[in-house]
C-alpha cells in the first residue's frame, strides 16, 4: 500500500494526522464538559446525569476510533501481531538462498 500522491486522492498520512488531531480536540471538549459537571454548573441533577452518561459514551467512542487509527498505522507500517515485518530483508534472504541453490546445482 502506498501513501504517495496518486490520481485517486491525497496522501493517507496527513488524513491520519488530521483524524488524530480532531480526536484530541474532542477529548479536550469532553474533559471541559465533565469539569463543568464537576463544578455543578447544571441546574438539574437529571440533566447533569444524562450529560455525564452522554460524555462518557462519546469518550469511549473516541478511544475506539483512536484504536482503529492506531491499527491502521500499524498496518501501514507493516506491523503484524505487534511485530514489524521487514519484507525487503525477507526478499533479500529468499534471493540469497535461491542463488545458493542455483549455484549448488541439482547435486547429481
Amino acid at each position: 500500500m502506498t501513501t504517495g500522491n496518486t490520481a485517486e486522492g491525497p496522501k493517507v498520512e496527513p488524513l491520519v494526522d488530521q483524524a488524530m488531531g480532531l480526536l484530541g480536540l474532542v477529548v479536550g471538549e469532553i474533559n471541559a464538559a465533565m469539569d463543568r459537571i464537576k463544578q455543578d454548573q447544571f441546574d438539574d441533577l437529571k440533566e447533569a446525569t444524562r450529560s455525564y452518561k452522554d460524555l462518557r459514551q462519546a469518550l469511549l467512542m473516541v478511544f475506539e476510533e483512536r484504536a482503529k487509527v492506531a491499527k491502521l498505522d500499524k498496518l501501514e507500517d507493516g506491523v503484524a501481531y505487534d511485530y514489524a515485518l521487514d519484507l525487503d530483508a525477507a526478499r533479500d534472504e529468499i534471493s540469497r538462498r535461491l542463488a545458493r541453490l542455483r549455484d549448488a546445482g541439482d547435486g547429481g
